[in-house]
């Protein structure tokens, strides 16, 4: 299964233990599905991850392991085809991701925009919440 996460599912992987997102990352690394990821994307997770309102949760040296991790055992595109369907021109990179890596999933937060697709092309579009309990993976909230 081929899963493409958006950079805030990624983040908060790191912030909040037993979450959703947290469990997510810790079944990919026990290869339970395929990460697919795109050098925008750990670009977008190193800029990301220095706005100030998530530096205080955030070290770099975290953010640092998770990008490096992401290189040795995901999936990186280098290449992005250019897509429009995204509501905001911001999501269509990950968007493209999701299609030229042929992912089954796009797992997001973003209500208003991505979630509203439902689906782009034979991508669907669903929270972590939904992606955890396909798993089977329990959450503590």
């Amino acid at each position: 299964m081929r899963v493409v996460p958006d950079t805030g599912i990624l983040l908060g992987a790191l912030i909040t233990s037993g979450t959703p997102p947290d469990l997510i990352y810790r079944a990919w690394r026990k290869k339970a599905f395929e990460l697919i990821t795109s050098e925008w994307q750990l670009e977008e997770l190193r800029r990301v991850s220095r706005y100030p309102k998530l530096r205080k949760y955030l070290k770099p040296a975290e953010v640092g392991t998770l990008v490096n991790g992401l290189r040795r055992q995901a999936t990186v595109l280098q290449e992005l085809p250019k897509v429009e369907f995204a509501p905001d021109p911001d999501d269509n990179p990950l968007l493209a991701t999701a299609i030229a890596g042929m992912a089954e999933y796009l797992l997001t937060g973003d209500k208003r925009d991505l979630l509203s697709l439902q689906k782009v092309e034979t991508c669907q579009i669903i929270t972590a919440r939904a992606f955890a309990d396909l798993l089977g993976l329990s959450t503590a909230d």
